[in-house]
């Protein structure tokens, strides 16, 4: 289907990118194809994008013959998104909103991949939300996200390094995340100042007898001051110190040092 470049739709509609909505455009349609390609077939898939802006990832996830539902706020960009769905009937349903404020399970009647380039602003604050709560397997089937370059490692890092932190911890406790592709930031269009990555999670099956409130309460004690032994700032948690004798866990340890199966440990002897 031959549609117009996106620079010429982003001028068609009088778009600039909203520092205030966290967005940067890419542009580049061979990218954004590999972008589309990374979780695999998705011909006939239900797929969530978040922040479409004028639709640049839209399309390469309708050339994948994919069944997509946007969510976008920025009013600006919904008569470019409008023209796609005429331009892919039936595959395509826009809705405006904030996606934090929309619960995705109200939005499909079957199991979801999740593909965006985020908006910074708010990335991050998305990205836990999937990955939190007692069910799993989780509606989604897979998460292929656009986020800065450290906030991907961030995500998967390893215990003992500088980037390891709770962020890792929540990611990889019960699914498996990758590196997948790093984008140069002369893609987007304006440059933003940082690098970014593609990072691209798929669920696990979840260690048994672990409740994922705890682990995040144990994740957020410990993280919250990294620099502190374990005794000085697991003590606010009730249990958590005891939990650490039970494990043979050394107290006087630092967070970062602590492998996800630890921390994973640790949540299992408070959820008993």
């Amino acid at each position: 289907m031959n549609l117009p470049p996106l620079r010429e739709v982003i001028a068609a509609h009088g778009l600039s990118a909203s520092k205030a909505l966290g967005q940067n455009f890419l542009l580049d349609e061979q990218l954004l194809d590999r972008i589309a390609a990374i979780p695999g077939n998705l011909r006939d898939r239900a797929v969530l994008e978040i922040g479409p802006g004028p639709g640049g990832l839209t399309r390469a996830l309708l050339r994948t013959g994919a069944r997509v539902t946007a969510i976008e706020m920025d009013r600006r960009c919904l008569p470019a998104l409008a023209e796609l769905e005429a331009a892919f009937p039936g595959q395509l349903r826009v809705i405006e909103g904030d996606a934090l404020a929309v619960d995705p399970a109200s939005l499909f009647d079957r199991p979801y991949a999740v593909v965006a380039n985020l908006p910074y602003n708010v990335g991050t604050a998305l990205f836990t939300g999937w990955l939190s709560g007692e069910s799993w397997p989780p509606a989604w089937t897979s998460l292929t996200l656009m986020f800065q370059q450290e906030v991907a490692q961030r995500i998967v890092a390893q215990p003992g390094t500088p980037a390891y932190g709770r962020l890792a911890v929540l990611a990889q406790w019960r699914s498996a995340a990758k590196l997948a592709m790093k984008v140069h930031r002369s893609a987007f269009t304006p440059p933003p100042k940082v690098m970014s990555a593609i990072v691209h999670v798929t669920p696990e099956e979840i260690p048994a007898g672990v409740s994922a409130k705890v682990l995040e309460r144990v994740t957020e004690a410990a993280f919250g001051q990294r620099r502190k032994m374990l005794r000085q700032s697991l003590k606010g948690l009730p249990g958590a110190l005891e939990a650490l004798e039970t494990l043979g866990i050394d107290p006087q340890r630092r967070a970062e040092t602590l492998s996800i199966a630890e921390f994973v440990g640790i949540a299992r002897v408070l959820t008993g």
